[in-house]
């Protein structure tokens, strides 16, 4: 059973007709960069909630989750519609193995997100404890989206990318339309034709590479099933591999 605790919003910041980021204030435990938590909003005399990976890093006073619209669902239009001093349900205690001390050392590592799942790579490179600059000598961090509008978040990662320029590099993939930077068309398309690895310039291997991937379940399918026929395979806590998976719905 959930434990849930009161919080109040500090800001709904909105980027997009249907993606806001929601900036609360709770007194939640300790979390990992990587885990996710619970939103709950009482509709008639009912809970609603859902999960939420956090966007701030573990040492920030203010909460950050990142949310995508769903018109037709219960919670998040719901939580769209919340101000400044609103209240809200989180729980106490947040949970999840999407963290990079569940991930084996390499030299490169690959974030690859889709849409709002992009959300808990910010709070794992931010974290104060710099594991994942240590642990790694390459990240590269993929964002998948519709229209260039959604790359939500692209400041702080150039942001990253201009202070780690030999360590980092960002690279968005816009599926239908043209954009400045960054890749067009589908994420699991440039890995099977090449076209990732030749914009990174590096090779994604079984002897170099950790992939973690987080999204819509069909882009962690078919992206992991591309990924084992280069000879990599899931990480297991009893058999340490190279893909880490979690779905965001």
């Amino acid at each position: 059973m959930s434990n849930w605790i009161e919080a109040t919003v500090v800001e709904n910041y909105k980027w997009t007709h249907n993606l806001f980021s929601l900036k609360i204030k709770a007194n939640i435990d300790k979390f990992i960069a990587g885990q996710y938590t619970k939103l709950g909003l009482k509709i008639d005399d009912n809970i609603i909630q859902r999960a939420y990976s956090f966007v701030n890093k573990p040492q920030s006073s203010t909460l950050e989750i990142y949310i995508t619209t769903v018109n037709d669902g219960l919670l998040s239009p719901q939580l769209e519609k919340l101000q400044k001093n609103d209240k809200i349900m989180i729980t106490q205690h947040s949970n999840g193995f999407f963290t990079i001390n569940e991930v084996p050392k390499s030299k490169d590592l690959w974030m690859i997100a889709s849409g709002t799942a992009i959300g808990p790579y910010l709070s794992i490179l931010n974290d104060d404890s710099q594991e994942v600059w240590h642990k790694y000598e390459n990240i590269f961090i993929i964002h998948s989206v519709r229209y260039g509008e959604d790359l939500s978040y692209q400041k702080d990662f150039m942001a990253i990318q201009n202070k780690k320029p030999h360590a980092f590099k960002y690279i968005p993939f816009v599926s239908r339309e043209d954009y400045p930077i960054g890749l067009r068309g589908r994420v699991t398309t440039a890995l099977e034709n090449g076209g990732l690895e030749s914009y990174a310039n590096t090779i994604i291997s079984p002897e170099n590479s950790q992939v973690m991937l987080c999204g819509n379940p069909e882009l962690v399918r078919d992206a992991k099933a591309l990924l084992e026929k280069k000879g990599l395979r899931k990480n297991l806590r009893r058999k340490p591999g190279h893909i880490t998976m979690e779905h965001y719905w």
